[in-house]
């Protein structure tokens, strides 16, 4: 049998579930009879059936799952939590043989699906598509094998160099820089991120909504840091359009869709603030300013990936510097912008 193939199709219908399924990750699963696909699923939403299981209910009942191949991207779960364990149903099924991508890196499975499966009796084919499931959900793994989000980092220059102008103009279309195609790219990369991080001096000089407006989709969790709670509530980022969470040295509280977590200043701040974020379950976050906090990730090398759009016609000559990064080699257009991308 082709496992790469069938695996593929698994993949495909897994990458239908972003970004409803966060924080789970994405899964998809498909059930071959006599090299043919008789039944698929993929998890389409949180707290919703697994892959697994929409793939089983997919299958026609006059089809015996022990002459069956299972192909599912990630290892079966093994716990209750919203949903029971997919590895206990595929076990009642029947099934006898079973193709994993990857193993789930939560602890509360991380091998024990496969395990128990193994047990069972079924004879379970690991590492098919490995690579590519894991680059599928790459913020859920690194979530769990780095202890803290998937962090992107974005930001805006003009040709020569500046985030911003200094100081900032009256009017704000004079301190524009990205046109409509890139704007319209970046609010889609926040609606399929958990959670929108700046500063504070980026709030006060810009008072930014941070939300998906441009485009469908859900408003990312709106993270600040704001040591000695300057920003009034009257700005934008306090609006009831989304949850937001404030880092600061003075209080903790939670008030309706505002949750402020005090933190100690006189040790690393990045740290803390990873570390809240995996106990808030917090998988992913796009850091879009200013060029303090940006450059305090990268010098700290915490980020996963670096978007920056440059637009190659506009110059500022003076104002704030963006992070330095070598804009040589390939870049992808994006109307009149070039967007050039880094991994961590």
């Amino acid at each position: 049998m082709n496992h790469e193939h069938y695996m593929q199709l698994a993949l495909d219908l897994a990458q239908q579930g972003w970004p409803n399924v966060a924080p789970n990750p994405m899964v998809g699963c498909v059930i071959v009879h006599n090299n043919t696909v008789v039944a698929q699923g993929y998890h389409e939403s949180y707290g919703l059936a697994h892959a697994e299981v929409n793939a089983i209910h997919d299958l026609n009942t006059e089809i015996d799952p022990k002459e069956c191949v299972l192909y599912v991207s990630l290892e079966p779960c093994s716990h209750h939590g919203k949903t029971p364990p997919c590895a206990d149903l595929i076990i009642h099924k029947g099934f006898k043989t079973v193709v994993v991508a990857c193993k789930d890196p939560n602890p509360l499975v991380s091998g024990n699906g496969i395990a128990k499966l193994k047990q069972a009796g079924i004879n379970v084919i690991e590492g098919i598509l490995e690579p590519e499931a894991k680059k599928l959900n790459k913020r859920f793994i690194t979530f769990f094998e780095k202890k803290r989000p998937y962090y992107i980092l974005k930001w805006a220059q003009t040709a020569d160099g500046f985030i911003s102008r200094d100081p900032l103009p009256a009017n704000k279309a004079d301190n524009k820089i990205s046109g409509t195609e890139a704007q319209k790219m970046v609010h889609a990369l926040r609606a399929s991120e958990m959670a929108i991080m700046v500063g504070k001096n980026t709030v006060l000089a810009d008072d930014p909504s941070l939300t998906t407006r441009l485009v469908e989709g859900k408003n990312p969790t709106r993270i600040f840091i704001d040591k000695n709670l300057e920003v009034r509530e009257v700005f934008n980022i306090y609006a009831k359009d989304a949850e937001t969470i404030v880092f600061n040295a003075v209080k903790d509280e939670i008030r309706d869709h505002i949750q402020f977590v005090k933190l100690n200043f006189e040790v690393n701040i990045l740290s803390q603030i990873s570390d809240k974020l995996v106990e808030l379950n917090i998988q992913s976050v796009l850091v879009e300013g200013g060029t303090t906090l940006l450059n305090d990730f990268i010098q700290q090398n915490i980020f996963d990936e670096i978007w920056v759009f440059e637009n190659p016609h506009l110059k500022f000559g003076t104002g704030k510097k963006a992070p330095h990064m070598n804009l040589i080699g390939h870049f992808d257009p994006v109307g009149q912008d070039k967007l050039y991308k880094f991994s961590g």
